[in-house]
């Protein structure tokens, strides 16, 4: 790729805004090129165009990681989270950019082309089919069933994929990015035309809402798919079975114990919205409404 040798190499990592754009725009040429060469259904190859693009900027940060974690004399649980809260930060500015796209592509262009370019992550919104129905408590406990043991496939998708891969699970975040992308901006979208208003109110309204839960999963799958990059490249890097490699093998796990904490806190608070904001409730029978009609 020519853009990693644009910009210096620790680029990314300094500036979260750079990641920010750049999950945008390579999104965007991921869907813009996926859209000419494979306009029948160019929804998953878009993602998959948007993941190539986005590898050599990741792989360059674990590479500083790795460095830095190799350069240590001793590993600490402190000095392993200094050196991976950047990765974080740049996972989730990533996945802002990328959901940023879905959206308001999902808004601004119409329906035809929308549904065409968005398909398969259409046909999961449709397939979960919820329609905001509240049950009368805090939350239900099938519900929160649902989406722990739903989110928890994903947890260890992303685990394993890095663990293979190195940085593979960046498949798995730009998929998720896009499907929730694509589900706030069609609910706001119909629920302006149900409510004959501006869908960005809407959807100002729902990122609102749903941000909290949403970036707490997204946490999740993160710290997950660091864990397993790292562990991956670490039996490289580390000599076998030496004091060292279980030191760092550890602590990449304490990661990945992290990630399934907030896998479980972002189910909670999920299952909590769902069932007892009514607000949210009423976006989305108002959504529903629309698109029956």
């Amino acid at each position: 790729m020519v853009l990693e040798h644009i910009f210096p190499e620790d680029w990314l990592e300094q500036k979260g805004i750079y990641a920010f754009l750049l999950g945008l725009g390579y999104s965007i040429v991921g869907i813009v090129i996926a859209s000419i060469l494979f306009p029948g259904d160019p929804a998953l190859v878009a993602v998959a165009l948007t993941s190539m693009l986005l590898l050599p900027e990741l792989y360059k940060i674990f590479s500083i990681e790795e460095r830095q974690e190799s350069i240590e004399q001793k590993v600490s649980l402190r000095a392993l989270w200094r050196d991976d809260i950047e990765v974080v930060r740049i996972y989730v500015f990533l996945f802002l950019g990328i959901l940023l796209v879905y959206s308001v592509g999902t808004i601004l262009l119409p329906e035809f082309q929308a549904n065409n370019l968005f398909r398969e992550q259409l046909e999961i919104r449709f397939g979960q089919g919820f329609s905001g129905s509240a049950t009368g408590g805090i939350f239900s406990g099938a519900l929160f069933y649902d989406l722990l043991s739903n989110n928890f496939l994903v947890l260890m998708a992303c685990f394993i994929m890095a663990l293979l891969t190195g940085d593979g699970a960046i498949f798995l975040i730009t998929w998720n990015a896009s499907v929730w992308g694509t589900i706030f901006g069609l609910t706001a979208k119909g629920a302006a035309t149900f409510a004959g208003t501006h869908p960005i109110y809407f959807f100002a309204l729902i990122m609102l809402i749903v941000f909290p839960h949403m970036i707490i999963e997204a946490l999740s799958y993160f710290l997950a798919a660091i864990s397993g990059s790292v562990i991956s490249k670490d039996v490289l890097l580390e000599q076998f079975a030496s004091e060292r490699f279980f030191e760092v093998f550890g602590f990449n796990l304490y990661l990945l114990l992290f990630g399934l904490f907030f896998l479980l806190l972002g189910a909670v608070v999920e299952a909590f919205v769902l069932e007892n904001v009514t607000i949210y409730q009423d976006i989305i029978r108002m959504s529903f409404s629309a698109m029956g009609s």
